[in-house]
């Protein structure tokens, strides 16, 4: 089960109505002036549009308005993670997420502007996917879904396993005293990773599928790009792609081993488990998996032990695919069934799939089909 967290700024988008170019800085002023937030209605919007798949998820989230109470309207019961007293703040939203990541989220789903978004990048201390329901009265900044529906729509194909990019989009936000004073002054903060809609890309499209062979291509020229830039040595698994792989590195490759590269150098041939246990510190694992049972640990890679396979922080497991590939799941989860219960657990949830040169798609790994 994939788990969601939620967080809302429920001051968000009252400046709008009465013309203040804000919301956070003026909240007293625009209430005087009977403006009202947008933060809880399209909040309500997007969690709507998930539909039944809401309750499939195990969902985290503060008290009330910043966020338990939207989930709650639609049947779902969130672990509330904490409270706020009275009007919440900037540092309140700061609180929320640090203690929200705290978990285990696969996805961070947040209501309000680019005041908030800047608020959620300033606690972010992990590369864990966010989106952003537009709700502010400016939303310069690339995280947010074009509309709530959307949002929506996007968390429900991440649920049933649709093709949903990984991509990098700047925090942007105006100065709001210089845009009451006429002046645009944008500033940029950094990046968050979002989820995108995720179809087959123009340039590997032939009417209208995946050029898969041309994929592939890429998906090599990507990975072992990147294998050259690291100090540490790589792990490679079985399978076609994987030898497209070690062919560009000029490795002796084997189609169904497991072969090591570190450094400009082939560490190891077609090795076992108890090799791979031995001789290698914090290595980088570069798997695929099989095609229409989606199996991604398991099967055809016994090589790797639950010890080495729990000794991986996250980004030290790398996936290849093509989109094609996944879509031969048909929504279906990539699986991973190590023998150790608990280790297979902890394998589940969102991971980014490598599908591309620079292209990235974020699915969805379980313990069980």
């Amino acid at each position: 089960m994939l788990t969601f967290g939620l967080i809302v700024n429920p001051r968000a988008g009252i400046g709008g109505q009465v013309a203040l170019k804000g919301s956070d800085e003026v909240y007293d002023q625009a209430l005087a002036l009977g403006g009202k937030p947008r933060s809880p209605e399209r909040t309500h919007r997007a969690l709507a549009a998930v539909g039944e798949e809401l309750a499939a998820c195990h969902w985290l989230s503060w008290g009330g308005e910043m966020g338990e109470r939207y989930l709650s309207e639609l049947g779902v019961k969130p672990e509330v993670r904490g409270h706020v007293e009275g009007v919440p703040r900037a540092s309140d939203t700061k609180t929320a997420v640090t203690a929200l990541l705290a978990e285990d989220l696969d996805l961070l789903v947040f209501a309000g502007g680019d005041g908030t978004a800047r608020d959620v990048l300033a606690a972010l201390d992990r590369d864990v996917p966010v989106l952003g329901i537009p709700a502010g009265v400016k939303m310069h900044s690339g995280v947010f879904a074009t509309t709530p529906e959307r949002a929506g729509e996007l968390l429900k194909s991440l649920i049933n396993g649709g093709l949903v990019q990984s991509v990098l989009r700047d925090v942007r936000d105006l100065d709001e005293q210089a845009l009451r004073d006429g002046r645009l002054e944008p500033h940029f903060f950094g990046e968050m990773r979002v989820p995108e809609p995720g179809g087959y890309l123009q340039h590997t499209k032939v009417s209208g599928r995946e050029n898969e062979a041309l994929a592939v291509q890429e998906i090599i020229a990507d990975v072992s790009e990147r294998i050259q830039q690291q100090s540490r040595p790589v792990i490679l698994g079985p399978g076609s792609t994987l030898l497209g792989i070690k062919s560009a590195l000029a490795m002796q490759g084997t189609l169904l081993g497991f072969d090591v590269w570190q450094q400009g150098r082939q560490l190891g041939t077609d090795v076992d488990r108890r090799w791979l246990d031995s001789q290698l510190h914090q290595p980088i694992v570069v798997l695929s998996f099989t095609r229409s049972q989606g199996f991604l640990v398991g099967r055809g890679n016994q090589q790797l032990s639950a010890e080495l396979l729990r000794s991986l922080t996250p980004g030290d497991l790398w996936i290849v695919g093509t989109r094609t590939k996944l879509a031969s799941l048909e929504g279906r989860p990539l699986l991973v069934d190590t023998d150790d219960p608990d280790l297979d657990q902890s394998m589940a949830g969102l991971m980014e799939i490598i599908t591309g040169y620079e292209d990235r798609l974020l699915y969805r790994v379980a313990c069980h089909a």
